[in-house]
């Protein structure tokens, strides 16, 4: 994916780095530039895990014992909105020294908790179901370490800065870090209830609990000390948490089909972007992923906003607003920053404050920049929005620009990339792990590295700034850029084209010598809608053949090709976003078949993981009756694996909104298997609304619309 992310055989450095082993059942939470990841027993014990803001840890151990034992895990779950988290668990064997003794399972621990205001809320809820008094000796250990994200992803650090003694006041501790960068992070937790014994890092209750009673503890863990915990503010701040969710959600067309499951995953990948999209001052933006990347990513965003635009384009709107607002304006190597590009990603702790890491603001993203510039041609189209294109304009000037100058590096007409400095990424495509770019013998690319797709959304590029030119009266320049266009679909033609394989090369090298590796990034051409037919076809064969489809989605890396290897970050692996943005390619040309199988494929892994997709999953061949293999630490929720679901739908429907025309165009639209019915509610065209439904007959897909007078759907065939 981004950021620093190899495959789990590549060697750390500075610029590449593991995530570490964490559990595989992780459960995450979100608030802004807040998040916690935890375990099923609601517990955080300082891998992985723990309770983040601003890429800082601020809890690094959170553990609940009775006695000295743990409860016994009964279910854990997230609520279907991603609000709450609820654990229940019941207890061990509980002595008490000279009272009674507590046979297992006659205590139930329900912890339920939320996120809102920057702020962690808890209720522990214990219920006696036996027919005696129980003493219930509830301990809580916790710790703060104040790790930044790069140190919790295993980058190891000179030196640190000061940790304060622990402040205590009866029933709270403060813990407080003062970093290199002179900052001082706070981190408070608080009881409802005070312990009769508190120390720095554990807090210790006595509860006496008769026969069929109950008692509730409320604890708030924050970045300072606030009102004292109790039943009233949980209630209350729960309300408010579930409000702005259900504000979140409401936006764009509502999906629903005849699938019960299949609506479930249209809902829970709806519940996900809102968990993941942040409100900033330009407008809605989607975080990448947790707990690795829950910061402002470019390259992500765009994709997700592209997966959901033609049912709500606010997202695409904001991503748009915030990326022109951090575009660089200036050369540097340690950012690999030039004017015009766009922003790669964000990150506010103290190791890219410090610029111990290249990542406080960094652009080391090669395909960012012209997907940007296709993301705003395709907002245009779908919305009609010119209003915004104009405010946007010098941005998109800049953007084109920089493919121009600083995209061509060798002057050769291909867009390429090779990192400034040792401490940036050394592959800059969206496969940015540091083995993900090779030749047919498994030798590395030496820079500057063109990517065969990174040259599809330079085309898009070129194509939308012709029609946005067209638009706004420039007649030459809108020429000229279509003539940009061309130019580089016959050097893409001409160069990347491996007849004796019927496919497209991943890359050519800086010597310019052909990668001929066999990977998914040509299907992103098709998608980029660059691809001569002909070809396109023979790339279709391809993906949907063996060698790229698992039957759970398209691989990244063909069978039999050099590095292959199925539990790769990049080189074997599945991605939900790769796969949909492959079966919007093969949509563009006639492939319908091909897209429903993988519209199945990657619904039925959606249901191996609880009606959510991770952000990879190994690429192991289907068993039957097995699941697909987990890759251990994929991020769960991610934004453009949630997003797949609508992309692929677009691209079974046949399905394009063009509001500037007010037209929506419907091409030998399909339907999932199994799928006998889906609704689009309140799809929105400018100013108007227009509900869609389509049904199965047979083999026939028959559409009904329900639109204002004015608004016209077009059903055409597949050529």
């Amino acid at each position: 994916m981004d950021d620093l992310a190899p495959s789990p055989e590549a060697p750390a450095t500075l610029g590449e780095t593991h995530e570490p082993r964490t559990p595989a059942r992780l459960y995450a939470l979100k608030d802004r530039d807040t998040f916690l990841v935890a375990d099923a027993f609601g517990d955080v014990l300082g891998s992985g895990d723990g309770l983040f803001h601003n890429d800082t840890r601020i809890l690094s151990r959170f553990q609940l014992f009775l006695g000295s034992h743990p409860p016994s895990l009964l279910s854990a779950a997230i609520a279907r909105d991603n609000v709450f988290f609820t654990s229940h668990s019941a207890n061990q064997r509980l002595p008490f020294p000279g009272g009674p003794v507590a046979p297992p399972g006659v205590l139930h621990i329900a912890r339920k908790r939320f996120l809102w205001d920057d702020r962690l809320f808890e209720r522990i809820c214990m219920v006696n179901y036996s027919r005696d008094e129980v003493i219930v000796p509830l301990t809580i250990e916790f710790d703060a370490d104040f790790c930044d994200m790069f140190e919790v992803r295993g980058l190891r650090r000179a030196r640190r800065g000061q940790m304060h003694p622990a402040d205590l006041d009866g029933r709270s501790v403060a813990r407080r870090y003062t970093g290199l960068d002179g900052v001082t992070r706070t981190s408070v937790i608080s009881f409802s209830d005070p312990p009769f014994r508190l120390s720095e890092h554990r807090a210790e209750f006595m509860y006496p609990l008769g026969p069929e009673s109950r008692l509730e503890l409320y604890l708030e863990i924050g970045l300072c000390a606030g009102p004292t915990p109790t039943r009233e503010r949980f209630r209350s701040h729960a309300a408010r948490a579930r409000f702005s969710m259900r504000a979140r959600r409401r936006h764009g067309a509502r999906l629903r089909t005849s699938g019960r499951l299949f609506s479930e995953w249209i809902e829970k990948s709806k519940a996900d972007i809102a968990l993941l999209t942040t409100e900033m001052e330009t407008g809605p933006y989607p975080y990448a992923g947790i707990p690795w990347f829950s910061t402002t990513f470019g390259r992500d965003a765009i994709i997700t906003a592209w997966q959901v635009l033609w049912v709500d384009p606010s997202l695409a709107r904001g991503v748009l607003a915030f990326l022109a607002a951090n575009q660089a304006t200036e050369v540097s190597a340690f950012r690999d920053s030039a004017p015009g590009k766009i922003l790669h990603e964000t990150r506010r702790g103290e190791m890219a404050t410090m610029r111990e890491v290249p990542f406080g603001r960094y652009y080391g993203g090669v395909d960012t920049t012209p997907l940007f510039v296709a993301l705003a041609g395709a907002y245009a189209e779908r919305t009609g929005d010119m209003v915004l294109i104009e405010m946007l304009w010098p941005h998109l000037e800049a953007a084109i620009a920089w493919i121009e100058t600083y995209g061509d590096a060798d002057g050769d007409g291909l867009i390429d990339y090779a990192r400034g400095a040792t401490s940036g990424l050394a592959n800059q495509g969206w496969k940015d792990s540091q083995d993900s770019v090779f030749h047919a013998d498994g030798r590395f690319a030496t820079g500057p590295v063109a990517l065969v797709e990174v040259q599809g959304y330079a085309f898009a590029a070129y194509r939308a700034m012709a029609m946005l030119a067209r638009r706004r009266g420039e007649e030459e320049q809108s020429a000229a850029w279509s003539v940009r266009s061309e130019q580089i679909r016959q050097s893409v033609e001409q160069t990347f084209w491996m007849e004796d394989e019927g496919f497209y090369a991943i890359a050519v090298d800086g010597a310019g010598e052909l990668c001929r590796v066999r990977a998914s990034n040509p299907g992103h051409l098709l998608f980029a809608r660059l691809a001569a037919p002909q070809r396109a076809r023979k790339v279709a064969q391809n993906l949907l053949s063996r060698d790229f489809a698992s039957g759970w989605g398209v691989r990244t890396l063909a069978l039999g090709e050099a590095r292959f290897n199925p539990m790769s970050y990049h080189n074997g692996s599945v991605w939900p976003h790769d796969t949909a943005l492959c079966a919007l390619g093969l949509s563009h040309y006639g492939e319908r078949d091909g897209v429903v199988a993988l519209t199945a494929a990657l619904f039925e892994t959606a249901a191996s993981f609880e009606m959510r997709l991770p952000e990879l999953f190994c690429g192991f061949p289907r068993q039957a009756g097995e699941p697909p293999v987990a890759y251990p630490v994929a991020c769960l929720p991610q934004a453009w694996a949630a997003g797949s679901v609508y992309m692929m739908l677009q691209a079974c429907l046949g399905i394009t909104v063009n509001a500037a025309e007010r037209v929506v165009t419907i091409v030998d639209p399909r339907l999932p298997i199994g799928i006998d019915r889906l609704w689009v509610d309140g799809l929105t065209l400018g100013d108007e609304v227009i509900d869609l439904a389509f049904e199965r007959h047979g083999d026939h897909i028959r559409v009904v619309t329900a639109a204002r007078e004015g608004l016209v759907v077009v059903l055409g065939s597949a050529r």
